[in-house]
């Protein structure tokens, strides 16, 4: 892997400003960009830790804390091993936060983030990468679907509320989405249970969408994030496997 450079920066949003992490290779050049949505824990070592993964790879990776207008993160005070079981308080304070960020607010914010990352020297110039995680994966694919030519290839990771009845649920914008899609579901997930697995892979197929989703057997909800109860090794070295390789599809196709 790449040595890397990361570094804390702030970005101007129509509401006030989002602080995020960048990082990039430690090679002066542009890279294919990746914006990293983050789960409902937030901005933290771990999130910057993989955020550091990708950019090793070769890509510049920008992961914003969307809850940047509660606060800079980390918004709530997180231990450093999460047991939400155990300290349910933490749900507790996330769940409001979690509610007030309307899609509208969320797709005003995602287009300051694609500004920001579309004016950054490190950031290769043509349409970006995303990848979501928990809530993460929603945030994704309401911005596939709000930019698509934005946005060239989407992955969400033990993504809740994909596709509910609601009329606002981020499956319905599939009839807009041109990048490709990959979604790995988890296994006995209660924020996306079968029937929203089948109502996301039938709105997918109807739009034409490129796209594969599939269930990580025996992984719980949040089974990539190594510093809570969730963790799953084996899935997540799958879910890097199969970022990685949607990331090579689309930056090279793109050369």
């Amino acid at each position: 892997m790449t040595a890397v450079q990361g570094t804390a920066v702030d970005i101007p949003t129509e509401d006030g400003t989002a602080d995020a992490y960048l990082t990039r290779p430690d090679d002066g050049r542009a890279h294919p960009a990746v914006l990293l949505c983050m789960d409902a824990f937030g901005l933290r070592p771990q999130l910057r830790s993989m955020a550091d993964r990708l950019a090793g790879a070769g890509y510049t990776v920008l992961v914003p804390n969307v809850f940047y207008r509660h606060g800079r993160a980390p918004v709530v005070e997180l231990p450093e091993f999460i047991d939400p079981q155990a300290r349910p308080e933490i749900f507790q304070q996330l769940g409001p936060v979690m509610r007030s960020l309307t899609p509208e607010l969320a797709m005003r914010d995602a287009r300051a983030y694609l500004d920001w990352l579309a004016a950054r020297p490190e950031a290769a110039d043509g349409p970006v990468a995303l990848t979501g995680y928990c809530m993460g994966a929603r945030l994704a694919l309401y911005t596939a679907g709000t930019y698509p030519d934005r946005v060239a290839a989407v992955a969400g990771f033990h993504g809740g509320g994909l596709a509910t009845e609601d009329a606002d649920s981020p499956h319905r914008l599939a009839g807009r989405i041109t990048a490709e899609v990959y979604f790995a579901h988890a296994d006995q997930d209660h924020s996306m249970p079968p029937e929203a697995q089948e109502r996301l892979e039938a709105a997918l197929t109807e739009a034409g969408v490129r796209h594969r989703c599939e269930v990580y057997a025996g992984a719980a909800h949040g089974y990539t994030q190594a510093d809570t109860a969730s963790y799953d090794e084996a899935a997540t070295e799958r879910h890097w496997a199969e970022l990685f390789d949607l990331l090579k599809r689309t930056f090279q196709a793109r050369d």
